[in-house]
């Protein structure tokens, strides 16, 4: 019965692992239907190799320093219990990767490819394991001290914060660093082009993906056959769809706040998708629809903050709001499980705001003052699709 016990968790992790490598296809058609014509073969190869520099980062270094446990072991050893904490790196390496993939919507069409890659492989080994081991692994006594201060440890439990706070912050620096695009603003600073997406059906189809990938996303995280709740999935499913009806009624049904709805919604919801009644997971994510037509606009009209795909809003406030939302929503008072705590959900949500924000800012002004991290005026003006890769996405247009 052990055996079968393993055997069953080991698959139920797999799968989650592939659900979620999966949805690196739709990061990659999300961006592949926004940016221009000429940013498409860079969109879709950096997706891809972002995620082989992550693995490499990741295997070698990042989750070491998130768990303590690495695999310089001989296979017999780590063929235990069917392989079990191999499939679980798995998994968790699909988060750590997901990382650069939410960067990469943000400074697409502008950003040197290389550089890139260094940045990636920093942050995967370095930056979000840090957050993710203090968070998830009890690492530096954070969560000890969080505990004492307001009785209940920050619960994040598929990565609101962790993961998606973390990488929409950290774009953030990424793209104020690396400057709006050429001819997105005038010389006063008003908007004068909003270079529409090139391919809402390619945009749309990276959304479907993404969407579908998340249930593997939330539900999996239980990392345990015995610990699989239907609350989270229909949780996810409630958020997603009050996110598509708020982005629907905010975005005034512009098909690409429509199609990222879904995914402001499941954002949010992930933090407190094991404790919140489905209603409450409704309003979450009505909320994280609303708030990314609300940021995104004002990140690009007022701010100026020329994020491509809206990363910074998508992931980084959508995901401070599900990581506070799960201390109300959460709350038995509102419906949900409990065991939780506003403050303490205020409180670590902060923490991995600053940790990722101040990493943005570090890596890449690093890199912005050595190598470089934009390409030349007339680079970005060919496109970064013959100014990298040397071929158009179609070659014969």
């Amino acid at each position: 019965m052990e055996q079968l016990v393993s055997a069953l968790d080991t698959l139920f992790v797999l799968m989650g692992a592939v659900m979620v490598l999966a949805m690196h296809a739709g990061f990659a058609f999300l961006e592949v239907g926004t940016v221009r014509h000429k940013n498409q073969v860079n969109a879709l190869v950096k997706i891809i190799v972002d995620f082989a520099v992550s693995t490499i980062a990741y295997f070698f270094i990042g989750y070491y320093i998130a768990y303590q446990a690495g695999f310089f072991e001989s296979a017999s050893i780590l063929a235990e219990k069917n392989g079990y904490e191999l499939v679980k790196f798995f998994f968790l390496l699909t988060f750590a990767a997901a990382i650069p993939a939410i960067i990469s919507g943000g400074i697409a069409e502008r950003a040197k490819f290389y550089p890139q890659l260094i940045a990636t492989f920093v942050i995967v080994a370095l930056i979000y394991p840090f957050y993710e081991g203090m968070i998830w692994n009890n690492l530096y006594g954070v969560q000890d001290w969080i505990k004492g201060m307001f009785g209940f440890a920050f619960h994040d439990f598929a990565g609101s914060v962790v993961v998606h706070a973390m990488g929409g912050w950290l774009a953030l620096g990424a793209v104020i660093l690396l400057g709006h695009r050429h001819g997105r603003y005038t010389k006063d600073g008003k908007p004068m082009s909003a270079h529409p997406p090139s391919s809402i059906p390619f945009l749309a189809i990276g959304a479907w993906i993404l969407a579908v990938g998340w249930f593997g996303f939330n539900v999996m995280s239980a990392q345990k056959i015995g610990g699989i709740s239907g609350l989270v999935a229909i949780n996810s499913l409630m958020a997603m769809v009050g996110g598509i009806l708020a982005a629907l009624i905010a975005g005034k049904n512009d098909p690409g706040f429509v199609h990222n709805g879904p995914l402001a919604g499941l954002v949010a919801v992930c933090a407190g998708s094991d404790l919140m009644h489905p209603l409450g997971a409704l309003f979450v994510g009505g909320v994280a629809g609303a708030l990314f037509v609300w940021a995104f606009t004002l990140a690009q009209n007022k701010l100026k903050v020329d994020d491509v795909l809206g990363v910074w809003p998508l992931h980084g406030i959508c995901g401070a709001w599900g990581g506070i939302a799960a201390g109300i929503f959460g709350l038995e008072a509102f419906g949900g499980i409990g065991g939780v705590s506003f403050g303490a959900q205020l409180v670590g949500t902060l923490i991995g705001i600053s940790i990722a924000t101040a990493g943005g800012f570090a890596v890449y002004g690093i890199l912005k003052a050595t190598l470089g991290i934009r390409l030349t005026q007339e680079e970005e003006y060919n496109g970064a699709d013959l100014s990298i890769h040397k071929i158009k996405a179609n070659p014969d247009t």
